[in-house]
Parts: structure tokens; sequence; C-alpha cells
């Protein structure tokens, strides 16, 4: 294989740990099979998800074969690696229905019709509900020494607090996901598994397991958490929304909107880690944020690779699209959801829509409505002034009537006084 994959992985500052830096750049030059685990506490991954999945496409792109295993068994668990307190149980319905909903957005980033390197999607419960309690402990868990499992982080984190503890069930966490990688090693030939470094406990408890059950020498690369520059994790906004890779949670515009907005200092990091693009551009992009910061181009093309990536070429066109609604291009052809999206903080009027009817409604009229002028006679001189817009086209005639036409969404139309005085006229009934 001609592409370096660890040395492609190391430059982007992608890796945490390995269990054997010497010898798995050369090792890597073979072709293996990978995996890595998804929890399916919700319906859709989020962006803290993102890294994960783009590792797994970078090793399928260098002619690896990747594994996405879905934890439909230990998400009835829960991990508590990096986690404070127990996590609530979900039940199975619940798990099966968000199970579902992460394979069909694993299937925007892995190619399963690849031939011999061909991504597997995997449900740990096909496998985990044929064990009985007994089985499980006579088979797995004799192979496991306590002392080794107490001394794991994820657990002696738990254990030192004073105002939480860790459950039988929890503490269990570990045997499933070890007896995962072992298993997956004997059916499809893994020999590598990734996770973030707050899964290298669970990661090495694999390996031993193996080791133990099988003879087989097996390995572990654990990459960074995607955090920002104080080391909070990226993937909220700033009202402590997640942000979603599903449509319906969050949408393209919403999406879009977050990169763009990221701060300087964690532009170069989402580039690396969660976009295709080479080395060359990146540190180009690394020097115009040094010597142009105002031209935000490590934020535009963040933006496009990721909503690309996620939302596919539509996605993307309607996010940018939204964008220049922001920034004044005409508005038309849009949902009533979309335009509160773009404008969630503009005041809005309510009107009947049968204002729209007949002759339509006067433009001085509306304006003075929605409060864009203190009267009529200041709402003529706006347009005459030529400072007016509705859906941002510009209004040079103070005698318009607003009718259906105009109506940017279902029932939205949007006002403009000036540059940046926005206001919705909600037309109902």
């Amino acid at each position: 294989m001609k592409f370096d994959i660890f040395a492609d992985l190391s430059w982007r500052g992608l890796i945490h740990q390995s269990t054997d830096d010497a010898n798995l750049p050369t090792w890597l030059d073979q072709p293996r099979t990978v995996y890595i685990g998804f929890d399916p506490t919700a319906d859709s991954l989020h962006v803290g998800s993102l890294m994960q999945l783009m590792l797994l496409r970078r090793f399928q792109n260098a002619g690896h074969r990747p594994i996405a295993l879905v934890g439909g068994a230990t998400g009835m668990i829960g991990d508590p690696s990096g986690k404070s307190a127990e996590r609530n149980l979900l039940t199975v319905d619940t798990l099966r229905a968000n199970v579902v909903g992460l394979e069909s957005q694993m299937r925007r980033f892995l190619d399963f019709e690849a031939g011999e390197n061909g991504a597997l999607l995997v449900n740990n419960f096909d496998w985990m509900r044929k064990f009985s309690y007994l089985d499980f402990l006579r088979d797995v868990g004799k192979n496991f020494p306590v002392n080794v499992m107490l001394a794991k982080d994820s657990v002696k984190g738990r254990l030192e607090r004073s105002d939480a503890g860790l459950s039988y069930t929890e503490f269990s966490y570990m045997l499933l996901q070890a007896y995962d990688f072992a298993y997956l090693n004997e059916m499809h030939g893994c020999e590598l598994q990734i996770g973030g470094s707050d899964q290298w406990g669970n990661i090495t408890a694999g390996i031993d397991l193996a080791r133990r059950m099988r003879r087989v020498q097996l390995y572990g690369i654990t990459s960074p958490l995607l955090t920002d520059s104080e080391g909070k994790k990226i993937g909220k906004t700033e009202g402590g929304t997640k942000v979603w890779l599903s449509s319906e949670r969050t949408s393209p515009y919403l999406f879009y909107q977050y990169w763009i907005n990221m701060p300087d200092d964690d532009a170069g990091t989402c580039l690396r880690f969660l976009t295709e693009l080479p080395r060359e551009e990146i540190e180009a992009l690394d020097q115009a944020r040094r010597d142009e910061p105002q031209r935000r181009e490590s934020q535009r093309r963040l933006a496009e690779e990721i909503t690309r990536l996620v939302h596919g070429t539509e996605g993307l066109a309607a996010a940018q699209g939204a964008t220049q609604v922001f920034f004044g291009g005409e508005i038309s052809g849009l949902a009533d959801h979309e335009l509160i999206e773009i404008f969630p903080d503009v005041p809005s009027t309510t009107i009947p829509k049968t204002d729209l009817g007949g002759e339509g409604l006067g433009i001085l009229d509306a304006l003075a409505s929605a409060g864009l002028a203190k009267s009529k006679g200041e709402a003529r001189r706006s347009v005459q002034q030529g400072g007016i817009y509705v859906n941002n086209r510009r209004v040079t005639d103070p005698e318009k009537r607003l009718t259906a036409a105009d109506l940017a969404s279902e029932t939205v139309i949007v006002l403009r006084s000036g540059k940046k005085r926005y206001a919705l006229l909600r037309c109902l009934g």
C-alpha cells in the first residue's frame, strides 16, 4: 500500500496512544480490518462521533476494511468511561430505533460495496443475546482478572469519587466491549480497534481477552477527544445544544453556521480532524489565518467540507443559500422553519392572511405595523430614499401592495429597513 495512514494520522494529531508505536506503521502497510464502536444513546450521531466516522473512512480510503459496530447490547448498559454518574438505561424498543437511525447515517461515510475492503456494519446485540448469564461468566468472565479491571482509569476514577459509585452493571461494561473485539477477530479477522482517548482501558482489555482466549495479538489506537482550545468538547452550541448529524435535529443551515463561526484557535484542529483536505491546503489555510484572519477562509472551507460530507451537495447548497439570505441575498422558495432559523431573534408581527388578498396590504402600512417605521410618513421617506426591502429586494414604489405573491415561505414576508433592521410579517389564517 502506498499511502502511509499512520504518518497521516500522526501529522493530523489523530493518534493519542497506540499499543505499538514502533511496529504499527509497517504493520499497516498491509490491508487490515479495523473497528470502532458507536453508542446508540440517540437516533442520530452528533459532532462528537464525527471524528470516529472519519477515522473509519480514512482507513477505508487507505485500503483497509472498516467495521462500524453499533452497540445494541452495550448500549443497554452504558459505558462508564468519562462519566461521573451512571446513565439512565434505555428500553429495547428505544435502542432498536436508535440503531436504525445510526445505520443510515454511517452509510453516508463508508462504502459498503467496495469489494474486499467493503465496510461492515454490525450490532453486538446479535451475538450477545445468545449468551446466558452463566455461559458468559464461564466463557468470558473467567479470563478477566478483577485487579486489572480495578486498575483501569474508567473504573478507578469512579470508585475514588465520594458522590458517585459504580454499579456492577457498569463495571461489567468492559467485559462486553472486550468480548466484541475478540468476537470480531474470530469472525471477521479484525486486528485493530480505534476509539477516543477515554476508551484506552476498554481497548486494552479486549486485546488482553483475545490473547487469553485465542492466543492472538491485537492492536489498539486512541485518538484525542474533540475539544476546543479551552478543553471543552466541540459539538455544542453556546446554549448547550448538541450539534447533530441528522437534518431533523440540526438543519443544514444551523450545522453550516456552527462551523462558519468556529474560533480561529479551533479551526485548524477541526480541519485536520474532520476533513479530508490535503496537508498542503490545510497548512496554506493556517498561514492565511495568521496573515488575514478577518477573511475567515479556514472557517469557510471547514463549513463547506463538513456540511457536504454530512448533508450532501444539496444540503450544502441549501445552507449556503440560507447564509446568503442573512447577508442580503434575495429570499424565495424557503420554508417557514428555515426563515425562523435564519432570523431567530428578529421581531415578528402577525396579520390575517386575508390582508394579502384583493388589492393587498400597502407597504407603508406593513412597515408601520412591523415596527420598522414610526409612521406612514416615515415609511414613505424610507422607501423614497431606497432603504426598504421586501424579501431583500429593494422597494422603490411607496404605493406597492403586498400580496400572496410576496410570501418568501408558506406564511412569512421578510421586511428590511437599511442594512440590518429586519422584521417578519407572519400571515396566518
